[in-house]
Parts: C-alpha cells; structure tokens; sequence
C-alpha cells in the first residue's frame, strides 16, 4: 500500500490507525458504511466550505447526514458559509471528490468535526485517497487538524 500524505501525517505524530480499502468507484458514503459492514453514524465525510469572507473552512460530519449552514457560519463566526464547487476541491486542497481528509491538506484550514464524533473510541474517514479509509480515534484526528468539536448537523425533519 502506497501511503498517502495524511497517512504519513499520521505516522509522524504518533497515531494508530487502520486501512481499510474497497472499490476505488465508490464515493458515496453511506454505500461505503455498507461495504466496511459499520453504521453510517460512525463513518464520516469532509466536506470543504468557503464562508462570505473567502476563508475556507472544513467540516466532518456522519455520511448520512446534512451539514447545517447556518450552525456551521455561526460556529465558526462568519456569516455563511457555502460548499465550494466541486472543480475547486483538488486545486485547494489536493484532495479530489470521495478522497477528502481533514489531514494533509494542501494549506492548513479552520476544521470543524461533528460532536457525535466526540465520545466514539473510533469511526473511518477517507485516508486522502478514493477506495481506502482508516479507522481512527476522532480526538487524535482532532489534536491533528487542530479540529473543534460542535454540534454541525441538520436535524431529523430541517
């Protein structure tokens, strides 16, 4: 296995994790929360934002649900927040659509990762490439990315 930036990232700060690799097509989240045999509440995806004063912004949240704008401007003290295009994923952060880590990216961004996320031992991200994923411990992702925990999602019937 060829390691990726994040992985190597990782490695060199001393966190364990676990590769688990699958179909490199596969880019939807909830379909990957099937084929890794998890709930989606512990598989999650990272999503890269730009807020009304350009600054972009990631957030982490489960696959199976929404990230709530207005929660995710007003944690982060800007107006609001959009998803950036998809076109500008790769250029900003050298990673492409369904391959996105909250580590390794090009420049370092504000990270925000949802507080469900908190009080897991562990739950799978992307390890910056499409069709591998790495089970890890949400807090060393956090001490990591010098991510914040909040509260980003939309709830049932929003």
């Amino acid at each position: 296995m060829n390691k990726t930036n994040a992985l190597r990232i990782l490695d060199k700060n001393d966190v364990t994790y676990e590769i688990f690799e699958y179909d490199r097509n596969m880019t939807d989240g909830v379909s990957i929360a099937a084929t890794l045999n998890e709930n989606c509440a512990s598989v999650f995806k990272t999503l890269v934002t730009e807020a009304n004063t350009r600054e972009n912004l990631v957030f982490v949240i489960p696959v199976d649900k929404t990230l709530d704008l207005k929660k995710a401007a007003q944690i982060s003290g800007v107006k609001n927040v959009a998803m950036i295009k998809q076109k500008q994923l790769l250029p900003l952060t050298g990673y492409i659509h369904g391959g996105c880590c909250p580590v390794g990216m090009k420049k370092s961004f504000r990270t925000f990762i949802d507080e469900t996320a908190k009080n897991q031992p562990f739950f799978f991200i992307s390890a910056g490439r499409t069709g591998m994923q790495m089970k890890v411990s949400p807090a060393d992702i956090a001490r990591v990315a010098n991510a914040e925990f909040a509260d980003l999602t939309l709830k049932a019937g929003q």
